[in-house]
């Protein structure tokens, strides 16, 4: 059994894709980021960066006490090697997989995370900040869209680079994108909708966040956080 520490973020998408995929047995643990439930005791033993997700394992394959995993591109390869799916063991497809991963982890996540920021949420509109992440967003989509020109999936087939990085093209329009201006990297966002395991892992976000909205004491406790929020040095 794998519980999954969990809200309706990309970040989160990204590991119930892999578990409906795989079909292994898991628990939601909602944690409501708005309402600063990442920053209890509990929670931050298991995720000390105090963002989700976070896993822990109840079966290791050694067999041991329970483990607990926080970022999502290491709780996605974690998952990968324990399954023995969606993650290849030939050398050269294991590097293309896991630098694509990382790729997402390192650019497309932060960079439209930021876009999502400044565009959306921030009280003041500051132009600079805005077109500086709404021209990045649409430079990392640019390599993405290139890179698929003749492969149907990040690293040739379905992987883990594809769930990270879907997630975060779902919000497009919010991003200031248009599809229609990346051709290969639509037709491989409308491949990856269409899988039942997406459509179901996108399902069970409606039922664990019913109310999908980032109100006012969201933004304090989302935007407001410092060295304080992850507990005494």
């Amino acid at each position: 059994m794998i519980d999954l520490y969990y809200w309706t973020t990309p970040n989160g998408h990204k590991i119930t894709m892999f578990l409906e995929e795989t079909g292994l047995e898991y628990r939601i643990v909602p944690v409501r980021i708005g309402r600063g439930e990442q920053f209890t005791p509990e929670f931050l033993a298991i995720a000390p960066n105090n963002r989700i997700p976070a896993i822990v394992d109840h079966a290791p394959a050694d067999g041991g006490a329970p483990l607990s995993l926080f970022e999502s591109g290491a709780i996605l390869q974690y998952l990968a090697e324990k399954t023995g799916q969606f993650l290849p063991t030939e050398i050269r497809a294991r590097a293309e997989t896991l630098q694509w991963l990382f790729w997402q982890m390192a650019g497309l996540g932060p960079m439209a995370g930021q876009n999502h920021h400044f565009k959306k949420y921030a009280a003041e509109k500051i132009p600079y900040a805005i077109d500086r992440y709404v021209k990045e967003t649409n430079r990392l989509y640019g390599v993405l869209n290139k890179r698929l020109a003749d492969r149907e999936f990040v690293s040739g087939e379905y992987s883990i680079a594809d769930m990270a990085s879907y997630p975060w093209i779902v919000p497009h329009e919010a991003q200031g994108q248009s599809l229609d201006d990346f051709p290969h990297l639509k037709r491989w966002f409308n491949t990856i909708a269409e899988r039942p395991a997406t459509q179901r892992a996108y399902a069970v976000a409606k039922t664990v966040n019913t109310a999908p909205t980032v109100d006012e004491e969201a933004k304090r406790v989302l935007f407001g956080q410092t060295a304080s929020n992850v507990g005494p040095r």
